[in-house]
């Protein structure tokens, strides 16, 4: 019998899964270059030119735009390859949904230039796919090659700008503390060059701290200042939210100093993000005087969290402001005024959400006195059985709290990290350079990502919960400093004690209500008892 073909078209897009039908197709481009002018090379790049016109042609769910060549022209650069640039130029315009090309080596020998064309591509949704090394830059797979050429771009731009950026950080290891001092209110430089306080400032900057720890925002207190014609660093009158911020925030009017808070992505665009942990930070103590000091300075730090932790605060300048929670629906009390402008004023705190929603918290009010009197009973009673709580702190301190394991543990995933990353360099590096068999590197490239990803979630559980125990240390250190220092019963409630041991009051009723202290103490107060 004559054996019988007959060709079924595609009715699916090869990646979308889409019904041809009702798809846009992608406009796809192909990439070919070859290095040199040697009739060898000249007879690669035709076959390139020819494989990629036919290989995309062959897609029902692509249009052919064109193949952009380059031939006769070195790949360490993208300066001179007209080719690559027009490509480029092309996609940006919108004409290139998609580049194929033969290999990461193909498209750019020089990380950095390739690293740069991938980035501002993907930027505009445009895919370029390696087809030696099966990868799509908008895939996961592409995600964790370009942290790679990340890495390895950083390596290359350093080694070009290395003569510039060599005396900045020999200053960071000598920890030498430089100041923008037209911008930094506080300080000054003296003859000798030295970081000298500038009095008038510093009272400014005390003047902050000391207002936001008394429940001021930064908005808040940016308008008092301009009210009172209090000048900024620049001589006028004119204050920022974010100034204040940035201000309350900023450890060096501690006295200390961290270098290289900030680091260039890639040497490339320039760009500057937050280093958190990805190069060197150098940590200098007593680098110049202090303005503020470190006990207030973290007092502030925690209020701040405090603070995010309820993005629907009241900007009410009372000390009370963000502590009070209900105990009922969870939301905030609020400050309110009642008969503001006759003989029966009150200042109570209820619900924000008693009148709002369509279901209502019904939870009582208190007075402002009520919610004092709460406050000075319990903290009373933490002071009557201080020892104990002191005891049971020092023992949480050194045995909960303890970091030792977890460090060695996050310094051992790290290193796992660094080793996998340093692999898949190599096995991209490799299967550019020699003819690899292409499912036996994409089985390699698949285990090693999948690697990478499972230690670099578990480094992210480790880090989470040592942020967490150190930021748990600090306010027991802190409540355990306030509470050795308070000796006598208190009849009065000052703004410092309150923040340094306080840490929210949860309101049920009158009968209920509970006083939680930042050791991890709760109080409970009943205002109904006291009436009987």
């Amino acid at each position: 019998m004559t054996r019988k073909v007959k060709k079924i078209p595609a009715t699916l897009g090869q990646y979308s899964k889409t019904p041809l039908s009702q798809i846009k197709k992608k406009n796809v481009a192909g990439y070919a270059r070859v290095s040199t002018d040697n009739k060898e090379q000249l007879s690669s790049y035709e076959t390139q030119v020819n494989y990629y016109t036919k290989y995309i042609n062959s897609k029902a769910d692509w249009n052919f735009v064109k193949v952009y060549t380059d031939e006769g022209i070195s790949g360490t650069s993208t300066k001179k390859r007209e080719g690559f640039k027009s490509m480029v130029q092309d996609a940006l315009e919108g004409k290139i949904d998609l580049i194929i090309t033969k290999s990461v080596s193909r498209f750019a020998r020089n990380t950095v230039d390739s690293l740069t064309t991938v980035r501002k591509l993907k930027e505009k949704g445009i895919e370029i796919y390696f087809e030696k090394e099966n990868i799509w830059t908008l895939d996961s797979k592409g995600e964790l090659l370009i942290t790679i050429m990340s890495s390895l771009a950083q390596e290359e731009s350093r080694s070009i700008s290395e003569n510039c950026t060599w005396g900045i950080r020999k200053k960071f290891e000598e920890g030498k503390v430089r100041m923008a001092f037209g911008n930094f209110l506080g300080y000054e430089k003296d003859k000798d060059g030295n970081i000298v306080i500038k009095e008038r400032e510093a009272k400014i900057v005390k003047y902050i701290y000391t207002r936001f720890l008394h429940g001021l925002t930064p908005n808040l207190i940016a308008a008092e200042l301009e009210a009172k014609k209090i000048p900024n660093v620049r001589g006028d009158v004119k204050w920022h939210g974010s100034t204040i911020k940035s201000m309350l925030q900023n450890e060096k009017y501690t006295g200390n100093a961290i270098l290289q808070k900030t680091y260039s992505v890639d040497f490339l665009s320039k760009k500057r993000l937050k280093n958190n942990g990805e190069i060197t930070k150098y940590y200098v103590e007593n680098s110049h005087p202090a303005i503020i000091s470190q006990a207030k300075f973290d007092l502030v730090q925690e209020e701040f969290e405090k603070r995010g932790a309820y993005p629907n605060r009241s900007t009410s300048a009372n000390l009370f402001s963000n502590r009070i929670v209900c105990g009922n629906c969870g939301g905030l009390f609020g400050r309110k005024i009642w008969h503001s402008t006759d003989k029966y004023r009150r200042v109570v705190w209820q619900c924000n959400d008693k009148y709002k929603g369509e279901v209502k918290c019904n939870n009582v009010h208190l007075s402002e006195d009520e919610i004092y009197k709460s406050i000075l009973e319990a903290i009373n009673k933490i002071i009557v059985e201080k020892d104990e709580i002191i005891e049971n702190c020092e023992l949480i301190l050194n045995k909960v709290l303890d970091t030792k394991k977890l460090k060695i543990k996050e310094a051992e995933q790290l290193k796992e990290l660094n080793k996998i990353s340093k692999q898949i360099e190599q096995l991209v590096e490799g299967n550019s350079t020699i003819i690899n068999n292409p499912g036996a590197f994409n089985e390699d490239y698949n285990n090693l990502s999948a690697e990478y990803f499972v230690i670099q979630e578990k480094l992210e559980k480790t880090q989470t919960i040592l942020a967490d125990k150190y930021s748990r240390k600090i306010q027991i250190d802190r409540f355990l400093e306030t509470l050795r220092a308070q000796d006598d019963l208190i009849t009065e409630l000052s703004p410092k004690l309150f923040t340094s041991i306080v840490d929210i009051i949860e309101v049920f009723s009158k009968k209920e209500i509970k006083i939680h202290f930042k050791n991890g103490e709760i109080v409970v107060v009943d205002l109904l008892r006291k009436k009987k």
